[in-house]
């Protein structure tokens, strides 16, 4: 009964001591007893955005097959021209990036292939550096962004698939282009084990092409990028991820004299590496030689450490910019007594 009497008391007076603003407060407990701001709409919302930046590296693998084709190779160290169907007299020395004439023919010592017996097309290994960003906000565990991606990419010479000791490697008149994709991200989290993440997630959007390429003979589509993510949480707004992926994407090259065109696969392997940050919902500490290292209060507003780094894990209890004292640390530690 007395225990319950005090707390009684107690609670009551804390009511008591729960101040409105500053100027109501007239004891020095202030910062735990005036009823605290609430953080602004804005500032609530965009602290659950989270932006994303990386770079890594692609391998491409750019092939197309040269169906309803014929090819031409007049000698041993000519370039190969295509022909549609049967009309060997209009012939193309470029087939990759726009259909371009070509004034060769047939010679009587011509190697010469029909796509109507067997399978006929070129391959090149070719390799992106993409700088990729991108937005999102997490649902629990389901995440929901956007994001844009330009890529340094480079184009390899073009090997033949079948009939590669009779048929040249030919190689286009531009060796690289930029790769711009703008996608919708749509994934979530799949396991966790203390402060690493593994996330699943796919990305859906459409292309462009660089500036080589003669838009008005290309039809493409969408691509598809599916990768898993391994993430480190480093503090609360701060991650460090790697991300393996694979894409699916192409576009279709249309012949300039029929319904004809050629297809072109662009899938790739990425691997990419970067970081994440999310803004903070709390203000930083205003005071310059304030050194809390937690969440803390001045009068009735909440700000959040400036001298805890963001990417260390903070304690909801107390600091930790140096959670091992210097006696535990380096060669201190093999020592009985450091001290």
């Amino acid at each position: 009964m007395f225990i319950l009497l005090c707390g009684a008391l107690l609670s009551s007076e804390s009511a008591l001591a729960q101040y409105e603003n500053e100027k109501d407060a007239s004891v020095p407990l202030e910062y735990f007893y005036i009823k605290r701001e609430n953080i602004g709409f804005f500032r609530r919302v965009f602290s659950k955005v989270t932006f994303g930046l990386s770079t890594g590296y692609g391998s491409m693998a750019y092939k197309h097959d040269l169906g309803g084709y014929g090819i031409i190779q007049n000698g041993a160290s000519a370039r190969p021209v295509i022909f549609a169907s049967s009309n060997t007299a209009a012939t193309y020395g470029n087939w990759v990036n726009e259909f371009t004439s070509s004034t060769v023919t047939a010679q009587p010592n011509a190697f010469m292939v029909n796509s109507d017996t067997t399978t006929i097309g070129f391959k090149s290994k070719s390799f992106n550096i993409p700088l990729r960003a991108t937005l999102h906000v997490d649902f629990d565990k389901v995440r929901v962004g956007g994001g844009f991606s330009f890529e340094y990419t480079h184009v390899g010479s073009f090997k033949p698939t079948s009939y590669g000791d009779r048929i040249n490697s030919f190689s286009t008149d531009f060796s690289s282009f930029f790769l711009k994709k703008y996608f919708a991200i749509i994934g979530g989290t799949v396991y966790r084990y203390n402060d690493y993440l593994l996330v699943v997630d796919l990305n859906l959007g459409g292309y462009s092409l660089g500036q080589q390429f003669e838009k008005s003979q290309i039809q493409k589509g969408m691509f598809i990028n599916l990768g898993v993510s391994a993430e480190r949480e480093l503090s609360e707004y701060f991650r460090l991820f790697i991300r393996p992926s694979y894409e699916i994407k192409s576009y279709d090259l249309k012949y300039p004299e029929s319904s004809l065109s050629v297809t072109h696969k662009m899938n790739a392997f990425y691997v990419n590496v970067g970081a994440t940050y999310r803004i903070p919902e709390l203000r930083r500490c205003f005071l310059k030689t304030c050194k809390a290292q937690m969440n803390h209060a001045h009068g009735n507003r909440e700000y959040r450490s400036r001298v805890h780094p963001i990417y260390k894990k903070q304690n909801p209890h107390y600091g930790e910019n140096h959670p091992n004292l210097i006696k535990y640390k380096g060669k201190n530690k093999r020592k009985l007594n450091p001290y």
